[in-house]
């Protein structure tokens, strides 16, 4: 019994620390766009996009809107934008995107988790060359939506790709299309649940099991650092 207890308790915090990270990610994500182009979402696309991620991660609405007032505020904090890139262990190539307001600091805990586990930091833009960068819309399978009419209503508005599985559809685009896609789906009253700019490797390395968990304990460890907001990887 004390065992099981153990396990569901293990679960429900790592559920609470993923719901807590998806939060702050997503706060950095709405700061930003205040910073950019104002609190307005009418007028702030980025904005708008930053919002319906947040209620896809089921953010509370007056979290999402204290979120939007602090970033409009003077006293609030600037977030650079900045990309980290790396190879770890068994010379796999990471990416690592950051929103932060300490470039000094962030830079410092992210060579330190390349360092841990045997890998090297690199120069920017050393390995973008590997990924391509897509915007990837992930939206709802509803029975009102016939997938292959979306697909052919899509081609114009930068459609590189439509995915579908049991409960939804991801559509991918180009990353210049990114906006125009954002706009289209708008247009047609089509709930986004997320939508990202990701980066996708063009080739995968295939690893033993052992080694994946050497990569994935980096990569779980970037992941945790607070002015960590995505890591991409080309592991099979």
């Amino acid at each position: 019994m004390g065992r099981i207890f153990e396990k569901r308790k293990h679960k429900m915090f790592a559920r609470y620390d993923k719901m807590a990270k998806a939060f702050t990610r997503i706060g950095k994500e709405i700061a930003i766009a205040v910073k950019q182009s104002g609190p307005n979402p009418d007028n702030n696309p980025r904005l708008r996009m930053a919002m319906q991620n947040a209620k896809g991660v089921n953010m509370p609405k007056d979290r999402i809107e204290n979120a939007i007032k602090k970033a409009a505020s003077k006293d609030a904090s600037n977030f650079d934008e900045v990309v980290y890139e790396g190879y770890g262990p068994h010379g796999i190539a990471i990416l690592v995107e950051t929103a932060t307001d300490n470039s000094t600091r962030t830079v410092a805990n992210v060579r330190m988790h390349f360092t841990r586990s045997g890998g090297t930091l690199g120069k920017t833009g050393s390995l973008d060359f590997l990924f391509d960068r897509k915007g990837v819309f992930k939206i709802e399978r509803t029975a009102s939506i016939n997938t292959e009419e979306l697909e052919l209503e899509l081609i114009d508005s930068g459609l590189d790709d439509l995915a579908v599985d049991d409960n939804e559809i991801y559509i991918y685009t180009a990353f210049n299309d990114f906006g125009a896609m954002a706009a289209a789906l708008e247009k047609k009253g089509i709930n986004v649940i997320s939508a990202e700019k990701q980066r996708i490797p063009n080739n995968t390395t295939e690893l033993t099991e052992a080694q994946q968990e050497e990569v994935i304990k980096l990569v779980e460890g970037l992941e945790q650092d607070d002015d960590v907001q995505h890591v991409y990887h080309n592991m099979k």
